[in-house]
């Protein structure tokens, strides 16, 4: 191309670029994120991740390790953290094994305050009913897991399912003689917990079991008390795969506590049996390739374990499409 050429394009479209119309722009800021929905299919089953809220829990409140290591272990991992703690999420789950549906935990609904209590919604916001729901798996009685057994508005949120709570579990926090002998810091739980229940214990669907004992199909309840007295996490087979395991809260502090499982939490009822809880489900679930699905992960808190040294790590599942779509 002769160069008088070149010089009579670049002018025209240096032309056509100070004349033409302004490029646009945006006044639109979002204020709200995405639904807190996340669906994985593991094995036969179609599972989903649903986002409650996040809570703030103080590194100090650690136990069983120094507060150097602490420092140390959160170096670089980039947790939020702000004057009240660090971002924790609080997940439940909704297992579909055909038509059959399982929730396991509910969230707080009301009882921790605003940005919180988003389980409810963001089921319906997955496509299901509340109506379907035909079991309600709970890992222990604490606000964050029961609460959002009832709705905003104090209705039963699940009026069709039956829950399960672990005997020990009932035994303790809905025993009005237990909240008079309970630390200061827990008595409040109590009320919250008896109120919860008490609907579905009044028609007769709450059902109190030890592990070992019948459970619905394809569910195995593993004892992994020391956080609450009767806190179990939920072992469901896949079909066809490795299995799931619902942990509850054998993990609080995931930065720390997969690196050195000796720590504890300072809500844990019995932290010697929380600690041993947390290396029997840690070991279990990175021996047998387990999914995990844990209430304090970051959500959507599906992944597995893998072992390092004498310690553990987790490994986040990847994004996938669902089969067939």
């Amino acid at each position: 191309m002769p160069l008088p050429r070149v010089r009579s394009l670049a002018a025209t479209l240096l032309l056509a670029t100070a004349t033409g119309p302004a490029l646009a722009t945006t006044t639109h800021t979002p204020s709200a994120q995405v639904p807190g929905v996340y669906h994985q299919q593991i094995g036969t089953l179609q599972v989903t991740a649903l986002f409650d809220g996040t809570v703030a829990l103080g590194r100090q409140e650690l136990t069983g390790i120094d507060a150097g290591a602490v420092t140390r272990l959160l170096d670089h991992r980039y947790v939020p953290e702000d004057g009240k703690g660090l971002q924790t999420a609080v997940n439940a789950y909704l297992v579909q094994r055909g038509n059959h549906l399982t929730l396991v935990d509910t969230g707080t609904a009301t009882c921790f305050g605003p940005g919180l209590g988003q389980v409810l919604g963001n089921l319906r916001a997955a496509g299901y009913d509340p109506a379907e729901v035909d079991d309600v798996l709970l890992t222990h009685a604490h606000p964050d897991h029961l609460c959002g057994l009832l709705d905003a508005q104090d209705k039963v949120a699940y009026p069709n399912a039956t829950v399960w709570l672990s005997a020990a579990d009932a035994a303790y926090w809905l025993d009005p003689a237990s909240e008079a002998t309970a630390p200061q810091g827990v008595r409040f739980a109590f009320a919250l917990a008896r109120k919860a229940v008490a609907p579905y214990e009044a028609a007769g669907k709450l059902r109190r079991f030890s592990p070992g004992q019948v459970l619905p199909a394809g569910v195995t309840a593993l004892d992994s008390h020391g956080h609450t007295p009767g806190h179990v996490s939920w072992k469901l087979d896949t079909g066809n795969g490795p299995s799931l395991l619902v942990w509850g809260d054998i993990v609080h502090f995931h930065a720390v506590q997969f690196a050195q499982p000796q720590a504890a939490y300072e809500a844990d009822s019995e932290r010697t049996a929380a600690v041993a809880s947390r290396r029997a489900m840690m070991a279990q679930a990175a021996d047998g390739g387990w999914w995990v699905a844990g209430a304090h992960l970051p959500f959507p808190g599906l992944g597995h374990v893998r072992r390092e040294g004498e310690a553990f790590a987790w490994v986040p599942g990847e994004f996938a499409p669902l089969p067939g779509r």
